[in-house]
């Protein structure tokens, strides 16, 4: 008896710690990231290759909401710490450049939205500009306010959870 109890211990301590630090499903539940992630699709974030080596741009990544930290929110890294960042007219600029974004999709093309015009931003340092593929539905680094209005266009890195697998560019 006193084995099985140490065998489902065993068990439980290593699904744990694969949970917690190395894999975890997820599913989407909005429209924010088509057509790159279908809703009601399940996925699996990694949680420990970012943490040798950080993330890129145009990964998908999975972290904390910064508008309510017990959700959680799937979007595509923009623009890297350092960067500078801006969008005219639904076109994202780095460093002043235009970026290939092959992923997008924009529903309501012929209108402004919000955050479809940012003026230039610097990116902190251990922070992302991070954005939806499906520009016209997604609410992200454009348009994020806190509870006193004030815009939220970074979030930082020790917000994200890991970087999710088996996804296409």
């Amino acid at each position: 008896m006193g084995r099985w109890l140490f065998l489902i211990f065993l068990g439980a301590v290593g699904a744990f710690a694969v949970r917690g630090f190395m894999f975890e499903g997820v599913f989407v539940a909005t429209p924010s990231m088509e057509p790159t992630l279908p809703v009601g699709n399940h996925y699996f974030v990694n949680k420990l290759s970012p943490f040798f080596r950080g993330y890129n741009r145009k990964e998908i990544v999975v972290f904390h909401s910064p508008i309510d930290r017990k959700k959680d929110l799937i979007k595509r890294v923009i623009g890297l710490p350092g960067e500078t960042i801006k969008i005219e007219n639904k076109k994202v600029f780095i460093n002043d450049q235009p970026i290939a974004e092959t992923y997008t999709e924009y529903k309501r093309k012929d209108e402004i939205l919000v955050g479809d015009n940012i003026s230039s931003l610097k990116i902190p340092e251990d922070c992302y500009f991070v954005m939806g593929d499906n520009r016209d539905e997604s609410g992200d680094s454009r348009d994020w306010k806190d509870k006193n209005g004030i815009n939220i266009y970074f979030i930082c890195q020790d917000q994200i959870r890991g970087i999710l697998m088996n996804t296409l560019e």
